[in-house]
């Protein structure tokens, strides 16, 4: 079905590019704020996907929508990223501080929001592999065409990135 969606997208059918954006934004929301997005920036970064989305889904030929669905977005996280950093850096701890506490106050439990603290910690070669795979459920193949690396890296990652979440939450546990 996804696949005739495309099609008809690809022809200019508005109505099947809708019901292909209702499909995924849940996903594109999802992926952007564990990436790191703050909640009120997860709304913009969405409609600049399914914008990028629908200027180039004529050059998406081959693989997985989805895949390239995940590296869009985590393009327009990464341009929204710097684009950030170009500002005070007083506004942004300001903003980072109030906004991403209450998405988390309002849907994780505490084991929850721990975890994702620990998830952000980490450098983003090792957390976006993370959160691709247990969150999104993607192969190690997939997430290696995602970030368009070798799935050996993609492996290496994995395991390192395990072992720092490891470490980071024992200290956790240690604390409390």
């Amino acid at each position: 079905m996804e696949e005739q969606l495309i099609m008809r997208a690809k022809k200019g059918d508005d109505e099947a590019f809708q019901r292909l954006i209702e499909m995924h934004i849940k996903t594109v929301e999802k992926f952007a704020f564990q990436l790191g997005a703050k909640e009120s920036s997860v709304e913009d970064i969405t409609q600049e996907v399914f914008i990028k989305v629908y200027r180039f889904l004529s050059k998406h030929t081959r693989g997985k929508f989805t895949t390239w669905l995940y590296t869009i977005t985590l393009n327009v996280v990464r341009d929204q990223y710097r684009t950030e950093t170009r500002h005070s850096k007083r506004v942004k701890a300001m903003q980072d501080e109030g906004e991403a506490s209450v998405y988390v106050e309002t849907f994780y439990d505490d084991e929850t929001k721990a975890l994702h603290e620990q998830i952000q910690s980490l450098d983003e070669k090792y957390k976006v592999p993370i959160i691709l795979h247990y969150f999104h459920d993607l192969t190690y193949a997939e997430i290696a065409d995602v970030l368009k690396v070798s799935e050996g890296a993609i492996k290496t990652r994995m395991m390192r990135a395990k072992k720092q979440l490891k470490e980071k939450l024992e200290k956790v546990g240690e604390r409390q």
